[in-house]
């Protein structure tokens, strides 16, 4: 899932040809008084218009779904030979988590997980997204699988089959064995092949059932919130280790899904990446290529090597030795992905910086560009922009760009805090709001030509929200994290109206 959940940095990303990268520059939006629609914005904006009367269909055989991540879930977090990751080392850390938080227990599914697949039967879910913890399955990165390890998701397959739910398997959703970090983690090459190795062990033990893959989950978060900002795991602060990192994920990519597609060639293997909808702060020919600057570093940084075999051209300054780069590997990263996936929340507002802004900085061999969340929306409890528009146009611009790809909405959701009643009834009619004007947004690209598959709501329980701890919650269910009772909200009950009718129904009028 995105950010610090993720953390909208500070007030405006420093535009810089840096010789360090500006925070959250590939992975957030920060605030800015500046973004669309304000005092200096010579934009016009084309919000579309939401019909609460109209139904909205969806196609047949629809996937409709829920996601969640083994770190941020499970617990047992050194139970029956899991490893130590880099999650557990970083929430063992003082002052890295928000109050202190840690997903040592989260919401314990590794030993509730019955609970949990009860709660997407309630819900009528046809596909379930949930990840696989690699230290759950080698410890130290490397060796034999651990067999409880296996057991226990092959048993986690078996009951979603049962239930007729689809397995929707992450293989890596941030939870890197700390014992290759210790090795050098991702900016070390050798990680790559470390990672085709995992994929190699967890597909042949589970790929007899399970058909659809995620390879990678947000690399742009993972790379950049975890080696060039340190606000996530494992907390370096480095631009030659985030470029380093960033090249290593992209070998790993391809070399992950040559591994799957070995043992399962009928497979289906893609990745789930971070995108936002780019749009210029102005009509000014300046803020129109730093929006397409902001498309090639949030968007294209880790699709373009698996599909084109080469970063975006938008990206053409990055210096090749220091990212790594040798001369095969353009064709190692190549992997021509059966689906893209897309967790989307909010849009990206882009501006050029000014001549001080840039002359501010020694070293330009990095360009410019200054990166704002949207002013225009309402704001979810964690103060991100709800722009369901921003949904319609990521998913037709890259059905437009990819010759009109297989995509799965593989994350799509909301921060609200809604309480339980007096009667313990959770009402979030905010988070009702909020899937269905996204879900009218994927509608009409789906019409307009976009072959879109699934929509998986994130998140299918309230849980461990990374460096935010439990401050956050995004759940269709809500957690008791004391009693860890789950509790279907308002809006799990809406959505599995929706789920079993294939449909957004129209909102009726009391009047």
């Amino acid at each position: 899932m995105r950010l610090t959940r993720r953390k909208f940095a500070q007030s405006t990303l420093a535009a810089s040809a840096v010789a360090a990268l500006p925070a959250g520059l590939f992975t957030a939006c920060s605030v800015s008084s500046n973004a669309a629609g304000g005092a200096n914005s010579a934009v016009p904006t084309r919000p579309l218009r939401f019909d609460s009367s109209a139904e909205i269909p969806f196609p047949k055989n629809f996937f409709w779904g829920a996601a969640t991540a083994a770190y941020q879930i499970e617990g047992a977090w050194q139970e029956e030979g899991k490893g130590e990751s880099i999650w557990d080392r970083f929430a063992h850390t003082p002052g890295k988590i928000k109050n202190a938080d840690t997903g040592d227990v989260a919401c314990d599914s590794f030993h509730r997980w019955r609970e949990d697949i009860a709660l997407v039967r309630a819900m009528n879910l046809n596909s379930y997204r949930f990840s696989i913890s690699w230290p759950r399955i080698q410890p130290i990165g490397s060796g034999p699988a651990n067999s409880k390890g296996i057991d226990y998701y092959s048993q986690l397959v078996d009951a979603l089959l049962k239930a007729g739910v689809r397995p929707f398997v992450t293989l890596y959703h941030w939870d890197l064995p700390q014992a290759l970090e210790d090795a050098g983690g991702w900016p070390n090459r050798d990680t790559a092949s470390r990672f085709a190795d995992y994929a190699d062990l967890v597909t042949r033990a589970l790929g007899d059932r399970v058909s659809d893959w995620i390879l990678l989950n947000e690399p742009g978060a993972f790379a950049g919130q975890g080696y060039l900002e340190a606000l996530h795991a494992p907390g370096r602060n480095s631009i030659i280790d985030f470029l380093r990192a960033s090249h290593t994920v992209n070998l790993a990519q391809g070399a992950a899904f040559r591994a799957v597609k070995a043992n399962r060639p009928s497979a289906r293997a893609g990745s789930a990446f971070s995108m936002s909808a780019c749009e210029p702060a102005t009509t000014s020919e300046e803020d129109r290529l730093a929006a397409e600057r902001a498309h090639a570093m949030t968007n294209l940084w880790f699709l373009e090597p698996p599909l084109k075999g080469r970063y975006p051209e938008a990206l053409a300054f990055l210096p090749e030795t220091a990212m790594g780069i040798k001369a095969s590997d353009l064709d190692k990263m190549r992997a021509p992905l059966d689906f893209i996936g897309i967790n989307l929340y909010y849009r990206i507002i882009a501006s050029a910086p000014n001549a001080i802004e840039r002359l501010s900085h020694a070293q330009q061999w990095l360009f410019p560009v200054k990166m704002a969340g949207g002013q225009q929306g309402p704001k979810t409890d964690n103060g991100w922009e709800v722009w369901p528009q921003a949904l319609y146009d990521m998913v037709t611009r890259i059905s437009r760009d990819f010759n009109r790809p297989q995509i799965e909405i593989t994350e799509s959701g909301c921060a609200y805090n809604d309480a339980p009643d007096a009667s313990g009834v959770i009402h979030d009619a905010r988070r009702i709001q909020y899937h269905r004007q996204y879900l009218q947004a994927l509608a009409l690209a789906v019409a307009g030509g976009a072959d879109v598959r699934g929509y998986h709501a994130w998140s299918l329980l309230d849980n461990f929200e990374w460096a935010e701890g439990f401050s956050q919650r995004f759940g269709l269910a809500y957690v008791d994290f004391k009693t860890q009772q789950r509790t279907v909200k308002d809006s799990g009950r809406w959505y599995a109206k929706v789920a079993a009718e294939n449909r957004v129904p129209p909102i009726i009028s009391a009047a």
